[in-house]
């Protein structure tokens, strides 16, 4: 019985001659990225600017944004966002947050509840207050910058220091792609959409980390081939195993996509333009790339490689950061 390949073994695409059409593309995007999150912003959700949530469901599809509109203006609560989600009557509604603490946001929720009445399903109600999403939002924050140091860390263990930069520039890029994705779709920016960060910058990691072990394998393997021909086939060589990964996980994403709910819908679109579309760019055409402009060539390695050999039978360490393995 033949075994299903999705890609063939002997590929031999030439990705390296994109990186003049690669790097251009993201530092544009990467510049569109900041400024629309300067100056349109992170849509924050409920998670991080306080205020009420409720996710309600009409049966019969008797659902009227009309009516329920012209029922919630009369209670004066401020700014009320009412949104249509699918088509079988389900309507998402945010108020704005209420002065007077958390117990103000209690009370908006009655309100509401009084006023569309008993005939609806309420299939979510939240209600933050402004002191648990200040907390929200600064645990979010420090979570990042802590994940993104230990991945520095893990870096800077793990690899040569060119191959460290590299991966820590990659993650970078897809981390400002992602934001500016959120800030120019306005993307709720809530607690599932830090996970969804979280997650991104953790599978780019590993996907970048792979391609980097394939390359310095095949750096100590073949001394005198060209480094553009090596960095083709380290990622030839390693392209089934990530259209693999890549098409289960897309799989996975797209369901939730679909069928997730909005209680989750955040996190997977956030997930499926950063793992999906972003992370995979990232890892063959400017991670992989990046090794050329910071000097990586068979030449080097070979000379790292002997200085060791020679350091290693004299009884004496080598010179300068040691090779991990």
């Amino acid at each position: 019985m033949r075994l299903l390949r999705i890609v063939p073994d002997d590929t031999k695409f030439d990705f390296m001659r994109f990186r003049r059409i690669s790097f251009p593309i993201s530092a544009l995007l990467s510049i569109v990225a900041l400024v629309a999150f300067l100056t349109v912003g992170l849509n924050f959700g409920i998670d991080f600017k306080g205020g009420t949530l409720l996710e309600v469901r009409y049966p019969n599809n008797t659902l009227d944004i009309g009516d329920v509109r012209s029922k919630l203006e009369t209670l004066g609560l401020g700014e009320v966002q009412i949104q249509e989600v699918g088509s079988d009557g389900e309507v998402l509604i945010r108020v704005a947050q209420q002065p007077g603490g958390e117990s103000a946001q209690q009370v908006v929720a009655g309100k509401v509840r009084a006023a569309l009445g008993d005939a609806v399903e309420y299939r979510r109600v939240e209600v933050v207050g402004p002191r648990v999403s200040q907390e929200l939002l600064s645990y979010g924050i420090v979570g990042l910058i802590a994940a993104v140091f230990c991945i520095l860390v893990y870096l800077w263990f793990r690899f040569e220091w060119q191959f460290a930069l590299g991966a820590s520039i990659a993650n970078f890029h897809d981390i400002v792609l992602t934001i500016g994705f959120m800030a120019i779709f306005q993307i709720d920016f809530d607690l599932t959409s830090v996970a969804a960060l979280l997650t991104i910058l953790g599978y780019s990691l590993n996907d970048t980390i792979v391609i980097y072990d394939r390359i310095r394998e095949m750096l100590r393997r073949y001394k005198k081939m060209p480094i553009d021909e090596l960095l083709n086939q380290s990622i030839n060589s390693t392209l089934s195993r990530s259209v693999i990964t890549h098409v289960t996980v897309t799989l996975a994403l797209l369901s939730l996509v679909l069928f997730g709910g909005r209680a989750i819908h955040s996190f997977s679109v956030t997930m499926m333009f950063g793992v999906v579309l972003v992370g995979t760019y990232t890892s063959i055409f400017i991670a992989s790339p990046l090794l050329i402009y910071l000097g990586v060539n068979t030449r080097t390695m070979a000379e790292k490689d002997a200085e060791a050999k020679a350091a290693k039978a004299e009884g004496k360490p080598a010179e300068g950061k040691p090779a991990r393995p």
